[in-house]
């Protein structure tokens, strides 16, 4: 069968890899534009063109898959199948449409919970047990198709927005791997998804890295904390510099500091109250420094207790 890949960032390389040893005929990848980059403006390729291109498939790169010239390419390629992952654009019902087999999609979350562009991220944040990725049928909404499988995993204690990403990556590759035959062989169930229990993982931005001690919990923060690694980071100010924390753990408020004061500083590592309990900060980078402990942060910055942080 002949299966057009969809894809742009480095989760989708993994079920990239997965189709191209399936046995089946990779016609074609299509991946967002090229982008520029710094200083220079050099354009960059994508995870996904750089992969396509190892493995010696064809690419496309079209501006707008609405364009009427994106259906050329379709015509070109004639797809049995199209397989999409984080690719970055809406697809139109005349692409849905046109594949045999339709358009199948690899979401990294349990759906129909967290849908949307960042439900990596907003899993950690929010504090689920378990996660997963789900293979669906796609239809006109987003991430509203039908479901064909689910595979889950338990989150880590101390899992990271960029651990579950790597995790999640590997697992959608092996579970559309194990589905792809029965989707030719229309062996599949496609089943509904419960509107009900449907939520939204909405974008990422930078502003929601600033730590609020006094609005969050410390559980909250620590979460956060997490959920944001690697990208964009939680972090605070302090004497006016950004301070991004990279690992914390949740202890008690011994002290009663009040939220953003710095307490309990030993030669390893220092707390900051919160609403309620505090963080012990274990690693962090000043703006303009590299990533460091916590440790060898106060060797170099005179860091005191009373010290008051985001302001």
């Amino acid at each position: 069968m002949r299966i057009m890949f969809m894809g742009t960032p480095d989760f989708a390389v993994s079920t990239l890899e997965e189709i191209a040893k399936s046995g089946h005929e990779l016609v074609a990848v299509v991946t967002q534009p090229d982008k520029p980059k710094g200083r220079s403006g050099k354009l960059i390729y994508t995870p996904v063109k750089e992969k396509a291109i190892e493995l010696g498939v064809k690419v496309f790169q079209p501006n707008r898959v609405k364009d009427e010239s994106f259906m050329d390419i379709l015509d070109e390629v004639k797809p049995d199948l199209i397989v999409v992952v984080a690719f970055g654009q809406i697809l139109p019902k005349r692409v849905l449409d046109y594949p045999k087999y339709g358009c199948i999609n690899v979401h990294a979350s349990i759906l129909p919970k967290y849908r949307g562009s960042a439900p990596i991220q907003w899993a950690v944040i929010d504090g689920e047990k378990e996660s997963g990725v789900t293979i669906m049928r796609m239809d006109e909404g987003v991430d509203t198709g039908d479901i064909i499988d689910i595979a889950t995993l338990e989150l880590d204690p101390k899992e990271t927005g960029g651990s579950l990403f790597e995790k999640l990556s590997v697992l959608g590759g092996k579970l559309l791997a194990d589905n792809l035959q029965n989707i030719f062989d229309e062996k599949v169930t496609f089943t509904k998804q419960d509107e009900e229990k449907a939520t939204h993982a909405g974008m990422l931005s930078k502003d929601m890295g600033i730590i609020n001690f006094k609005e969050l919990d410390a559980d909250s923060i620590e979460r956060l904390i997490r959920g944001l690694n690697p990208w964009p980071s939680a972090f605070t100010k302090i004497a006016g510099k950004t301070l991004k924390i990279w690992d914390a753990d949740v202890v008690e408020n011994a002290e009663g500091a009040m939220p953003g004061t710095v307490f309990g500083i030993t030669k390893n590592n220092f707390c900051i109250a919160a609403k309620e309990k505090a963080i012990v900060v274990n690693e962090v980078q000043l703006e303009g420094k590299k990533r460091m402990s916590a440790g060898d942060f106060m060797r170099g910055y005179n860091l005191e207790n009373g010290t008051v942080l985001g302001e």
